[in-house]
């Protein structure tokens, strides 16, 4: 006699226990710099101020689809009375109340060093979406592409940015190209 097999079982997504480093950056003055960023990419219009509909249509550009009430509950506490949006002190406590109800008070210092390294690993994973330890021009173009920016309508202007990073000129951008090229960016107004 043949018995039925069980039905598989279901399995539920769950937050990592693990602090994800692509959240929250453990050296204060880069998370500052990244958030900054982050900010100045939502605020389309440059008024200083992420509305609603700002955030929902860069977190939908991101693939994370926003449903609006739920957006709404989740930050509207962050936006000051009388204001639009969420200004970039808002947008720094939510994301700080967000990282620590997620996933706890930031843990002890991890020496400077090493930390810079590992957040610099986790940026160059982003760009490398198929993990083959090199950044091509169709993966830069896909990632500008999902964050929205203009430059990545016309491949070979992701090709001309891939040129004046590519030191070893093999059309592609390593880690260690990556890395100078991180350490020389200035970021104004941060």
């Amino acid at each position: 006699m043949e018995s039925a097999a069980a039905p598989p079982a279901t399995v539920k997504p769950s937050l990592s226990k693990k602090p994800s480093p692509s959240f929250r950056l453990r050296n204060g003055s880069l998370n500052a710099l990244r958030l900054r960023r982050v900010f100045d990419l939502f605020d389309r219009n440059g008024d200083g101020e992420i509305t609603l509909d700002e955030m929902a249509a860069a977190l939908d550009a991101l693939g994370l689809g926003a449903d609006r009430s739920g957006l709404e509950a989740a930050v509207g506490g962050y936006i000051p009375a009388g204001a639009a949006g969420l200004r970039f002190d808002d947008f720094e406590s939510l994301h700080r109340s967000l990282g620590d109800a997620l996933f706890g008070p930031i843990p002890e210092a991890v020496p400077e060093e090493e930390d810079d390294e590992g957040d610099m690993k986790e940026a160059f994973r982003v760009f490398d979406e198929d993990g083959d330890g090199y950044i091509s021009a169709a993966e830069l173009q896909a990632v500008l592409k999902k964050l929205g920016l203009p430059e990545a309508r016309n491949l070979a202007t992701v090709k001309e940015m891939i040129c004046n990073v590519d030191k070893d000129l093999d059309g592609r951008v390593d880690f260690g190209e990556f890395k100078n090229m991180m350490q020389g960016i200035t970021v104004w107004g941060a």
